[in-house]
């Protein structure tokens, strides 16, 4: 088994599809969402079958806070943003998942949600390379 694979998770196909896998934090697999509009992260809780936040145990609630605040402050150190959105919508993906994404006056849809707005921009390799070990540097 893979390091931080828990038994008998699996990743929802569409995130899977619209982000990269940077590292394993611990109760979380942390992405990066494939658009270049936002620096955008997903942390994705390794639990089979949970939908929403009071599914989880609270150990596992309290764990997801915690690597949720340090996503959030590392993502703000880097971006130096104005803003950290955080949400977890699963009105589409069902799997619980918590979006983290930088925002700053002037960016693609300000001061609007993110979902919905234009055409997603994928990034270029290198430069999402650049920014995961960016990420990675700073957690």
């Amino acid at each position: 088994m893979l390091p931080g694979l828990k038994a008998g998770f699996t990743l929802d196909a569409r995130l899977e599809a619209d982000s990269e896998q940077l590292m394993w934090l611990g109760l979380c697999e942390l992405r990066l969402m494939n658009d270049r509009r936002w620096p955008w992260l997903v942390l994705v809780p390794q639990r089979p079958g949970i939908e929403e936040l009071h599914d989880m145990t609270p150990l596992d609630q309290a764990m997801l806070t915690f690597e949720t605040n340090m996503v959030a402050q590392a993502l703000k150190r880097v971006t130096g943003c104005t803003k950290i959105n955080t949400g977890a919508l699963g009105n589409i993906v069902r799997q619980l998942h918590v979006h983290v994404i930088a925002r700053s006056e002037g960016d693609p849809g300000w001061p609007g949600p993110v979902w919905g707005h234009g055409m997603r921009e994928p990034y270029q390799r290198p430069e999402l390379h650049r920014f995961a070990e960016t990420i990675k540097a700073a957690l």
